[in-house]
């Protein structure tokens, strides 16, 4: 077996990086714990126990209590201070999801600008996922371009670099976008879910509704004249519906602002072009759609 301190920090790093991917969301302890001697120790010292504890229970037991001609036996003064001692208080214990969703809004609705919601949610440890990302994934881009890309969450890659979209799927972006003229610097990147869930699995329902009040609140200060959907998560959350990305695709939809209603496509993610590159053809219709209606803007 190898141990970790005959790895070196290059070799820790891969290893970690390695448990991160594959969902590991919390370490055991913070220090190492030999639990089979903990055990041994503890049955080795029941029987000191009872043997100690014998003659305060005998002597307990031989003097009645005169209260009420009661002849049970005196509580003990160990007794009684167990009794009124405060129970142990549980570390790690997980906020409650109103209460979640609640301290979601208030920090959310109190950011007045971009910077400030970045701040807001860099510091916002109400959600079970940011305890097993590496980063915090915000807005990236020029917000006053009117155009706003929204992808569902990072991916592995994104989580490891810190930005959004990064990897096979950004590269597949960047191309996706400069086919209509336009380049990630000159609009705003962001996703719905702002930490990677472990083994990029889907967000549960709560988490979804604790990240929603941030990436709404990204949408209002933004104030974009036009929103480009990534993905069927995407599309749901926004258009609502159990439909798929093929049905909600290529329709324009009002979906409500803090400063009024944005119209918004939807079109297939990167990453499902380079599982089925035969919806191109898909995307490419939704792309010129979207190029039509900014040319507007």
């Amino acid at each position: 077996m190898i141990l970790a301190q005959d790895l070196s920090p290059a070799e820790l790093a891969a290893l970690l990086h390695f448990h991160a991917d594959a969902g590991v969301d919390w370490l055991l302890e913070d220090t190492p714990l030999d639990r089979f001697a903990e055990f041994a120790a503890t049955r080795q010292s029941r029987p000191a126990q009872r043997d100690a504890q014998q003659p305060q229970q005998r002597e307990a037991q031989s003097q009645p209590s005169t209260q009420n001609g009661s002849s049970r036996p005196a509580q003990s003064a160990a007794s009684r201070a167990a009794a009124a001692a405060p129970p142990p208080v549980q570390a790690n214990v997980a906020m409650p999801d109103e209460q979640a969703i609640a301290a979601a809004r208030f920090a959310a609705e109190t950011a007045r600008s971009l910077s400030e919601l970045k701040s807001a949610l860099d510091s916002f440890n109400g959600c079970n996922l940011k305890n097993s990302a590496r980063n915090t994934i915000f807005a990236e881009g020029d917000p006053s371009s009117g155009i706003m890309v929204i992808g569902p969450m990072p991916d592995a890659d994104d989580d490891r670099e810190g930005q959004p979209f990064v990897g096979k799927t950004g590269l597949l972006l960047d191309r996706m976008l400069a086919a209509i003229g336009l380049n990630r610097a000159n609009l705003l990147l962001t996703n719905v879910v702002p930490w990677r869930p472990p083994g990029n699995r889907p967000p549960s329902g709560p988490e979804m509704e604790i990240c929603r009040p941030f990436i709404e609140r990204q949408v209002a200060l933004a104030e974009p004249k036009a929103l480009l959907l990534l993905g069927n998560f995407t599309a749901r959350f926004f258009f609502g519906g159990t439909g798929t990305i093929h049905t909600l695709r290529g329709q324009w939809r009002d979906v409500a602002s803090g400063h009024g209603i944005v119209p918004a496509i939807a079109t297939l993610h990167p990453q499902e072009l380079l599982n089925a590159p035969a919806s191109k053809p898909l995307a490419w219709q939704d792309l010129l759609a979207f190029q039509a209606r900014i040319r507007e803007i």
